[in-house]
């Protein structure tokens, strides 16, 4: 049997030796052949050229470098593609998920015949407050319209071929992983981590690509934003004739107010939800257009295999 390690690096110069160093040594003890895939998402600093360094020195490493920066997902899907394991893990490159938890996933998969296997994170380790309610929002929204728990899940996880054999069959263009891995079902399991602090660097997430993130994991899972606004119109609709029908009783006794602050506030309350709902709709319509397009979901500048550069 053969496992595959798949780690996405985008700026981690400082981080790839002591992240292969201490992935290789783990993966060593397991007594598996096993084939480390780096993947290079279009880094603008000296991580392409560690890679290289690295596949040249060991053949169990294969690098593959982006044409340029094109985003976590992208990597995720082009490690999975370039996979040649009866088994994936997928981890982070800042080894933030613990490559010691890997023997206990394979060892759930190789002996207990589990088919994914979850990284769970404990607690969020040294997130900021913002960052720990931000996270808590998403995840109770995305239960509520979709209907998967995806609290304290990760990106850390092992995935049989067979899982990964229909990961290869979706043909949509912006993936989430997380969501997608819960989506295809299988038998399963959990080993809980603890999130390591960072050796080097910082995280690459700033809150705009976290609230594109999100926007796109909810987008892409449900449909329930749209009929949002039907309800939204249904409601105006009723707050309209109760106003109405209050306007023409004042009216008729005689107690009708002077000016035009109810005509305004409702113009202003209208146009304010059209716009909410056109914007929602435009966010669906986006999605429509990239999926149509169908440009590739990464482009591949170079590749290191064994060795060979």
């Amino acid at each position: 049997m053969l496992l595959s390690v798949l780690i996405p690096f985008y700026n981690e110069e400082h981080q790839v030796p002591a992240t292969l160093g201490t992935v290789r040594e783990v993966m060593e003890g397991i007594g598996l052949p096993f084939e480390l895939v780096c993947l290079d998402d279009g880094s603008s600093d000296a991580t392409w050229a560690r890679l290289r360094e690295a596949a040249a020195a060991d053949p169990r490493i294969r690098g593959i470098r982006f044409s340029r920066n094109f985003g976590k997902e992208a990597a995720i899907c082009a490690a999975l593609d370039a996979a040649r394991g009866d088994a994936c893990v997928l981890m982070d490159g800042d080894l933030q998920h613990p490559p010691s938890v890997i023997p206990e996933m394979v060892r759930l998969w190789r002996d207990e015949g589990y088919e994914v296997i979850d990284g769970v994170k404990r607690s969020r380790g040294r997130e900021s407050l913002s960052s720990r309610l931000n996270a808590s929002l998403f995840y109770k929204t995305f239960r509520r319209l979709t209907g998967y728990d995806l609290h304290n899940a990760s990106d850390f996880k092992l995935l049989d071929r067979k899982v990964v054999d229909r990961w290869r069959g979706f043909r949509e263009h912006d993936t989430f992983f997380r969501g997608l891995s819960a989506w295809l079902g299988f038998r399963r399991a959990e080993v809980p981590f603890e999130v390591a602090e960072r050796r080097t660097g910082t995280s690459k997430w700033s809150p705009l690509k976290l609230l594109r993130l999100s926007v796109a994991a909810i987008t892409s899972f449900s449909s329930v934003p749209l009929h949002a606004i039907t309800i939204l119109g249904t409601l105006l609709i009723l707050g309209s004739v109760a106003l109405g029908i209050q306007t023409l009783v004042n009216w008729a006794g005689g107690q009708a107010a002077d000016g035009f602050t109810t005509v305004i506030l409702l113009l202003l309350l209208i146009g304010g939800a059209i716009m909410v709902s056109l914007g929602l709709i435009g966010v669906y319509i986006a999605r429509i257009f990239d999926e149509v397009k169908g440009r590739p979901r990464y482009v591949v500048a170079e590749e290191t295999d064994g060795g060979d550069t």
